[in-house]
C-alpha cells in the first residue's frame, strides 16, 4: 500500500493563457506541478488526475469533448495513471475519489491544482472531514482575482486567504521545493 498519493485537481486547459479562464500564475504552478508529479513518478507514489466538466454545451469553460477541458500537455497523466472526471467542485462529489484513494491505501493525501479558491478548497476540505491527512502544495495552485458586490479581490490576496483558511484545520500547507527537498516523498513534511 502506498503511504501517500498525490491528487492533481483540473489543470485543464481552459485554465491556461488562450483558453476560456487564464488563471493568475498557472504557468508556475503547473511548473512545480509536473516536479512533484516527477518526483512521484520516480519514487512510486500514485498520482491521481481530476478532470473537470460542466454538463451540457452552455457551459462557461470546460465543455465536454473540447480542447479546453483536456488536461494540460505540462502535467498529462500516464497510461497507468488514473483519471476521474467530476463535475462538481469537490473532486469527491458523485465520483470514486474516495474508493481510489482507500485502495492505494494513503496516510496521507497531497493536493495541487487549480483553483485554490473553488476545487482545491472544496477537496481539500471534503479530504480533511474523510478523515485523510492533506497537505496542499500551495505554489503548485492556482486562482483567480474574485468580484463580491463592488469589491474586486487580486488574486495573490485571495490566494493567500483562502490557504490561510485551508491551514486553519484542515490541511498543512508546503511550497514544491521545501517538499522536493525531502529526501523521499514519506518524509515530506512541513518544515
Amino acid at each position: 500500500m502506498a503511504r501517500r498519493v498525490i491528487v492533481v485537481v483540473d489543470l485543464q486547459n481552459d485554465y491556461f493563457p488562450g483558453g476560456k479562464l487564464p488563471l493568475w500564475n498557472v504557468d508556475t504552478a503547473s511548473g512545480n506541478a509536473a516536479r512533484v508529479i516527477a518526483r512521484a513518478r520516480e519514487e512510486g507514489t500514485p498520482v491521481v488526475h481530476i478532470r473537470h466538466e460542466f454538463p451540457g454545451p452552455d457551459a462557461p469553460f470546460f465543455v465536454a469533448n473540447t480542447d479546453g477541458a483536456r488536461i494540460h500537455a505540462s502535467v498529462l497523466p500516464l497510461a497507468d495513471e488514473r483519471v476521474i472526471l467530476k463535475h462538481y467542485p469537490n473532486s469527491f462529489r458523485d465520483t470514486d475519489l474516495r474508493e481510489v484513494l482507500d485502495g492505494h491505501g494513503p496516510q496521507e493525501v497531497f493536493i495541487l491544482g487549480a483553483m485554490t479558491h473553488m476545487c482545491i478548497d472544496a477537496t481539500a476540505r471534503a479530504a480533511a472531514d474523510f478523515g485523510y491527512n492533506v497537505l496542499v502544495l500551495h505554489d503548485a495552485c492556482a486562482t483567480l482575482d474574485v468580484t463580491f458586490g463592488e469589491h474586486v479581490v487580486a488574486a495573490p490576496q485571495v490566494q493567500a486567504a483562502f490557504l490561510g483558511a485551508l491551514a486553519n484545520g484542515y490541511a498543512r500547507l508546503q511550497s514544491a521545493d521545501d517538499f522536493l527537498a525531502a529526501k523521499t516523498l514519506d518524509r515530506a513534511e512541513t518544515p
